[in-house]
Order: C-alpha cells, then sequence, then structure tokens
C-alpha cells in the first residue's frame, strides 16, 4: 500500500475517501490537530475515549498530524490499532499550521456533529457533553468560554484587549476567540468545507455562518507537558489576520486618518505664510519641523505596511496554493475489521473531489492555503 504523497490534482470521486463513503456516519466527530504531543497524547487517549464512550452515541476521533517531528505518529498508529472502529488519523506530510490541520480534520469528519479540541488537555474533554448536549438541543453552533484561565498574565491581557478591538472593528462576535473546542453542527461544517478563503479563522466563520449560535463555559487547565506553540509574534500575527481577513475599518480609519493629516497640514502651512507675513521669516523652529516631517513619514509607512497586508491576502488568494498535502490515511475499512492505510487521495491537497462524502458535504473545490511559510497564511508552528 503506497503512503507515498499525493500529488497532482485530486481524483474526482475516487480516493481516499471512498472506502469510507458507504460507512454509517457517526453522530459526533472528534476532530483533533497534533503537532509534537508524544507527551501528552497517552494521557489524552486515556481521558477522551472513556468520555466519548459514557456519551452513549456513535462517534470516531479524527487526528491530524500535522508534521510531528517526535514520536506523535508512532503513538497515534498505536491508537488506531487498539481502537480502529473509532480511530481516524490523516498525516500530513509537513507542518502546515493549526488551522490547516482543523480544516483537513473537517473535511474528513462524517459526523452529524463535529467537536474541535485541542490534543494539549488544557480543554478537557471530559467537558465534550456539554457541547453535544447542546448541539442536540438544535443550536448549530456551540463556543466556549474558557474559566479561571490557566494562562500567563499577558496572555490573558492580550486577550481581552484583542477581544475588545476585535468586537469594534469586525462583525465577529464570540467571547473567547482563542479557545479552540468548539462544535459544530453538520451544517456549519459544510459551509467551513466551502469556504474558498485562503486565510481562514475558523471559530469567526463559524460564528458568521451559524443561524442558532451560543456559548457555553467550560473549565480550563494547565497544559499537561510540553509548553504553547504559540510565540507572542505568532498570536499578533494571528490576530492581525483575524482582524484584516473579516473587516476593511483599518483601510477606513487610515483614510480618514490620511484626511485629516492633510487638512491639518494644509492649516499649518497658511499659519506659516501668515507668520512670515506679519512676524518675518522663521529663524528657529527647525526641528520642530523636523519632528513634524518624521511624524507624518511614520504614519506613511504605517499605512503602507497596512496596505501592504490587504495585497498581500489577495496575494496569497490568487496563487490557489494546497491549504496541506496528506501524506496517508489511516482508517478501518467500512463494514469490517480490517485495517488500511492508502495516500491522501481527493482531500489530499485540500481539494474536496466531487461527491466526496456520503453525508452530501457539496462537491466543492477549496483553493488551499498558501504555504505555511507565507506570512499572510497561519502560522507554521504553534
Amino acid at each position: 500500500m503506497s503512503t507515498a504523497p499525493a500529488t497532482g490534482v485530486a481524483a474526482p470521486a475516487t480516493g481516499a475517501a471512498a472506502p469510507t463513503a458507504g460507512a454509517a456516519a457517526p453522530a459526533l466527530s472528534v476532530v483533533i490537530p497534533v503537532y509534537n504531543e508524544e507527551a501528552v497524547l497517552p494521557t489524552l487517549f486515556s481521558r477522551l475515549y472513556p468520555t466519548l464512550d459514557a456519551l452513549g452515541i456513535s462517534y470516531e476521533v479524527v487526528f491530524v498530524n500535522d508534521g510531528s517531528k517526535d514520536r506523535s505518529v508512532a503513538l497515534l498508529r498505536q491508537q488506531f490499532s487498539l481502537r480502529p472502529q473509532h480511530t481516524r488519523v490523516v498525516l500530513f506530510h509537513a507542518n502546515f499550521g493549526q488551522h490547516s490541520a482543523v480544516m483537513a480534520g473537517l473535511a474528513y469528519a462524517r459526523g452529524d456533529y463535529v467537536v474541535t479540541l485541542d490534543a494539549d488537555l488544557q480543554n478537557p474533554p471530559e467537558e465534550i457533553g456539554k457541547l453535544v448536549a447542546k448541539l442536540e438541543e438544535g443550536y448549530d453552533y456551540v463556543g466556549t468560554i474558557r474559566q479561571q484561565r490557566q494562562d500567563s498574565w499577558w496572555r490573558r491581557w492580550f486577550s481581552k484587549r484583542i477581544n475588545k478591538l476585535r468586537e469594534w472593528i469586525t462583525p465577529v462576535r464570540i467571547t473567547d476567540q482563542g479557545c479552540m473546542m468548539r462544535g459544530y453542527a453538520r451544517s456549519v461544517v459544510t459551509a467551513l468545507n466551502q469556504t474558498r478563503e485562503v486565510n481562514t479563522f475558523i471559530p469567526a466563520l463559524a460564528s458568521l455562518y451559524a443561524m442558532k449560535p451560543i456559548e457555553v463555559p467550560i473549565a480550563h487547565e494547565e497544559r499537561f507537558a510540553g509548553r504553547s506553540k504559540y510565540s507572542l509574534y505568532s498570536l499578533i500575527r494571528l490576530n492581525f489576520d483575524l482582524i484584516t481577513g473579516f473587516s476593511v475599518v483599518p483601510l477606513q480609519l487610515f483614510s480618514m486618518v490620511g484626511m485629516v493629516v492633510a487638512v491639518l497640514s494644509a492649516l499649518f502651512f497658511v499659519f506659516l505664510m501668515i507668520r512670515r507675513l506679519i512676524v518675518g521669516p522663521e529663524v528657529q523652529g527647525l526641528f520642530t519641523l523636523f519632528a513634524i516631517v518624521f511624524f507624518l513619514i511614520g504614519v506613511a509607512l504605517f499605512g503602507i505596511g497596512l496596505l501592504g497586508e490587504y495585497v498581500g491576502r489577495i496575494y496569497a488568494q490568487v496563487r490557489e496554493r494546497p491549504r496541506y498535502i496528506v501524506q496517508a490515511v489511516l482508517e478501518a475499512e467500512p463494514g469490517g475489521t480490517a485495517q488500511i492505510e492508502h495516500a491522501g487521495g481527493e482531500h489530499a491537497q485540500g481539494v474536496h473531489a466531487p461527491g466526496e462524502h456520503a453525508q452530501g458535504v457539496p462537491a466543492q473545490g477549496v483553493p488551499a492555503q498558501s504555504a505555511p511559510a507565507d506570512s499572510y497564511g497561519q502560522e507554521r508552528s504553534r
């Protein structure tokens, strides 16, 4: 069986997902991106599967390995061999970023409800039941609010400031944008899978697509092992992408600032001309003029940088590079106990082939996210 990365254009209605197309869809899919989590995975397995077993509904867990360089893949293969009927493993050939991994998980998920969860155990798997209960009540998007956050003070401060700025600038209304543990109905997952945007912020998109959203409080724990893959720069970059991806208000604000500065500059010029006629040529005040010029240059450079962000997003979009490339998929043969491993097939480049899902996800080409090293895409490392 081949595990080589799929290349070229995804085959229509054939390939990786074909073996599972006829399988009965589970009620719940749990999507978990994994990146260098070997220290966490054994504990995650021991807490996650008993929790899902206790729900009393059919389920699957879709792990997406985002190019881990440690033993994460070996642990995922081992867990798949132990619980093949409840486990699917999507293996990327490189690191494409957390949001690309989640988008791949959504593309492979078959459940009527989908819950996304980070592997670091900061959001306890035991809280999944809360989200499922709300989805069963008819809500199509269940956001979460972390209670008593176990993050550093600067992360909490930064998060609050960004939340307020985002609510002021964009139409996105989510209380806790940094929490990846969320629940989605199939209708919202379908809309997400149809999204053609290169730079995606999944919780924000889902909140806009949902017709009946709700938020619930959940527990928050310290990271079980290791440290966060998001640096301060990564957080700033991600939130900048969020703001520029959902609003043109920054451009409009800068246009207004430019008009105000232009008017003030004209008034200042008139003042200097009148002063020259009344008082005479100005000898002093040269450094004041220098300060004003440097200030205006700084404003102009900021505006050029802001415009460059939007141009960069257009550049990333028109290249239509894949969001991700799947090296292999581990899943059980439908209706049997045989285990199969195959190359990524129709989802392998983040492009949905016609008839890709039995649940009715439309055949919809999704131009993929640009190469993760690109500063206008999601960060490569989390």
